[in-house]
């Protein structure tokens, strides 16, 4: 059960990465209609926040700082170059998960131009667009000026065949579509299709998925999205859709007995605090999980052994 509480946060932004805008018509054409999850964060509202960053700062994922080391190795300040990132896990045709990520911004072209050509760096084009190796075992291409496409060769590649309409792109997925609407506001965002739902509260739950509750109520998930703001202190939510509100109760009430038997367990104040401030339901065959905390009481949290646990 330790993993079950702040799933989210070691989910949000260890399990891939998170803006506060919508995704743009040149990131929609990219991420291919077999999406699994899709994560979106504003870095410019981000670095509004000390909490924030310090968040970011302390879950930052493996992918993430691949990605951030490659763009400083050709030229690029993701601290003050970046607004916006976007990362989407799909499934192939082979039904192997592949990730993209979709980048945003100022960036300095001709600095970079520069940089490419002093370290010798040429690319090949591929359905008009020149894909660029980079650092990591990475490419990236320009999707125009402000948008940067980037992943492995593979996952690259899938991403422009979905753009030229050699298969189908986000557009096509009405469910996720449908889902982004309802989160894109949020400083950091994320939707989920069944599977990624899966996968996620699997990760969250830890040894209580073995239960029988749970294998009984998994193939009923649907989807999910969350949002997460710093506007005032930390606020996030959860809703987890499902089939029926039978569905949504018995999950509702998992979640539940996770909780009180943590809070029975841990012998900190900041962890049992924290427990008080994260509240589940279970509304019309969704679950809703919310969190609320003021700045001081998460930066403590950031620090706690029980977030530690949930992180790594």
């Amino acid at each position: 059960m330790k993993r079950l509480f702040l799933f989210v946060l070691a989910f949000v932004v260890s399990g891939l990465p998170s803006f506060a805008s919508s995704l743009g018509t040149a990131t929609r054409t990219v991420i291919p209609s077999e999406v699994q999850q899709i994560i979106n964060v504003d870095y410019r509202r981000m670095k509004n926040s000390d909490t924030a960053m310090a968040m970011k700062a302390k879950l930052l994922p493996p992918n993430m700082k691949q990605f951030e080391d490659a763009l400083k190795d050709i030229g690029v300040n993701p601290d003050k170059d970046l607004d916006q990132i976007t990362l989407a896990s799909f499934r192939t045709k082979e039904k192997n998960l592949e990730m993209i990520g979709v980048a945003q911004g100022q960036f300095p072209h001709k600095k970079l131009n520069l940089r490419l050509t002093k370290q010798k760096i040429k690319g090949k084009k591929v359905n008009g667009s020149i894909i660029y190796p980079m650092a990591g075992n990475m490419s990236m291409t320009f999707l125009d000026d402000w948008t940067m496409l980037f992943g492995d060769e593979a996952a690259v590649r899938a991403a422009l065949n979905a753009r030229d309409n050699s298969s189908e792109s986000l557009n096509s997925n009405r469910e996720i579509t449908d889902m982004i609407g309802s989160v894109e506001r949020g400083t950091i965002w994320s939707v989920l299709d069944a599977k990624g739902t899966q996968t996620m509260l699997k990760s969250a739950l830890g040894t209580a998925s073995n239960l029988a509750e749970y294998d009984d109520v998994k193939t009923k998930l649907l989807g999910s999205r969350y949002t997460m703001d710093f506007d005032r202190g930390v606020d996030f939510n959860l809703n987890v859709v499902t089939s029926d509100s039978m569905t949504a109760a018995t999950l509702s009430s998992i979640l539940k007995a996770g909780m009180m038997f943590k809070k029975m367990n841990t012998p900190s104040p900041t962890e049992k605090t924290a427990i008080d401030d994260t509240s589940i339901d279970s509304d019309a065959g969704r679950l809703i999980v919310h969190f609320k905390a003021d700045d001081k009481s998460f930066q403590s949290l950031l620090d706690s052994p029980m977030f530690a646990s949930v992180t790594h």
